[in-house]
């Protein structure tokens, strides 16, 4: 069999030790072992719009022949636990008991696992509280916002040997799986420059004006919404349209560029970048809002031996060019949107003899053909099912799944830096020894 059938048919990852900041896993973590005639019991924690479209129908496609099922559902507004309720039994034909909030929850002794679809900036909190209650997790991304909630979410998990699927569900998918294969066995050679963009043109996206109006502050917890973030005046928005509004969420970096950046992190086994530099700001939605609605970050990755550069760009306001992820290396590119190799910008004979040297160009082929699911509607998505799919197997077998919380934490630091650099208007680094971001000499906070 070639090469390029070999790749091609390539569909499962192996399980990799990752090391970040001198933490190392092994593939294997040691916890209990679920029987394979135990019934695993999932509780889910933030009753959202992603958890209803992808997460839930996922979780069905699976829940039978893995024997998992859904006891619990946990939400801080009335309402939704309400909805959530009458949503899984009437969808799903699971009768769920509802919790006002996590404390109540944990308390149940019949929940094994949880699927974490909270706010963005609740994630690592929320993950860290689930593995100190020893409960594995699947956990939506961005997995973290600031480094002190990743290294918390990090530590818990590490500290429990939790099993934990981050939601980046290009790891689980075909043609991701194969790019991987295919970079890592170095014939398409050095990386030498990422592009990557992610344009819609969405007045409504992330908005939920109708639903605001329906938002009594009595109706829910606004103190408990808010955990370790500065404390804020009661404001309907920022809980319902949170990708809106910093400290909440960084709205394009959280949201987006955490799924394509994570592909550079898993194709290349590095960490995070060495720097970025950010710009951007609201230019077309004047909303109220301060998350910006068009942005461009630089990352810089690699060593003193050698490198490459990552142009991430994104807008609300326009929808040419689409989800694009192109790598190049001197030979030709890589296209993910496409799904082809090819030896588009190599370096040809006429331009190699002059120099003394040989023509590089990369031999074409296709990557297995899956479209990504990048609109509002996310119900269609397969890769989000073969992802939900590896994370019940791995509950049972304790092995690393395909997006591990180190996978989590790597593209946390990638989007910490991005909006740091965004908010301050300055270079952003990362400091090894302390595990922060840095701006200007400073560690970035809010």
């Amino acid at each position: 069999m070639s090469d390029r059938r070999e790749f091609i048919q390539k569909s499962a990852v192996g399980a990799t030790a990752l090391t970040i900041g001198g933490l190392t896993m092994s593939s294997k973590s040691y916890g209990r072992i679920i029987g394979a005639n135990d019934r695993v019991n999932v509780a889910v924690i933030g009753f959202s719009d992603r958890f209803n479209s992808a997460l839930f129908p996922s979780f069905n496609d699976h829940a039978k022949t893995q024997n998992f099922q859904f006891v619990a559902l946990s939400d801080l507004w009335n309402k939704r636990r309400e909805d959530g309720k009458a949503f899984m039994k009437t969808k799903g034909g699971w009768d769920v008991e509802v919790c006002r909030n996590n404390d109540e929850l944990y308390q149940r002794k019949d929940v094994d696992a949880v699927i974490i679809s909270s706010p963005d900036f609740a994630h690592a909190s929320h993950l860290a509280e689930a593995a100190n209650h020893k409960k594995d997790a699947y956990c939506e991304k961005p997995f973290a916002e600031t480094m002190e909630d990743a290294r918390a979410g990090l530590n818990a998990c590490h500290k429990n040997n939790t099993v934990v699927q981050i939601g980046s569900q290009r790891r689980s998918t075909a043609n991701y799986i194969a790019a991987n294969e295919y970079l890592r066995s170095g014939k398409f050679g050095d990386i030498v420059m990422v592009e990557m963009s992610w344009n819609v043109n969405q007045p409504g996206r992330w908005r939920r004006p109708e639903t605001v109006k329906q938002l009594k502050e009595a109706d829910t917890d606004w103190k408990r919404f808010q955990l370790n973030r500065p404390e804020a005046a009661w404001d309907p928005r920022k809980y319902l349209e949170f990708r809106l509004f910093w400290p909440y969420s960084s709205g394009i970096p959280g949201q987006w560029m955490c799924h394509q950046i994570d592909t550079v992190h898993w194709f290349t086994g590095l960490a995070h970048p060495r720097s970025v530099a950010t710009n951007g700001g609201i230019y077309q939605w004047k909303d109220g809002r301060s998350n910006a609605d068009t942005l461009t970050s630089v990352f810089d990755y690699g060593d003193d031996k050698k490198g490459f550069q990552v142009v991430y760009t994104s807008r609300f306001s326009n929808s040419a060019g689409g989800t694009k992820e192109l790598y190049y290396s001197n030979g030709g590119m890589l296209n993910l949107d496409t799904n082809k190799v090819t030896a588009e910008g190599g370096l040809r004979e006429r331009e190699a003899k002059e120099m003394g040297m040989k023509a590089n160009l990369l031999e074409s082929f296709e990557l297995p053909q899956v479209a990504m699911a990048t609109g509002a509607d996310t119900s269609k998505d397969p890769s989000t099912s073969a992802h939900m799919l590896n994370w019940m197997q791995c509950v049972r077998s304790r092995e690393k799944t395909h997006a591990p919380i180190e996978a989590g934490y790597s593209h946390a630091i990638a989007v910490i830096m991005a909006n740091a650099a965004y908010r301050t208007g300055l270079r952003a680094t990362f400091d090894e020894k302390l595990q922060e971001v840095i701006c200007g000499g400073k560690v970035f906070k809010y």
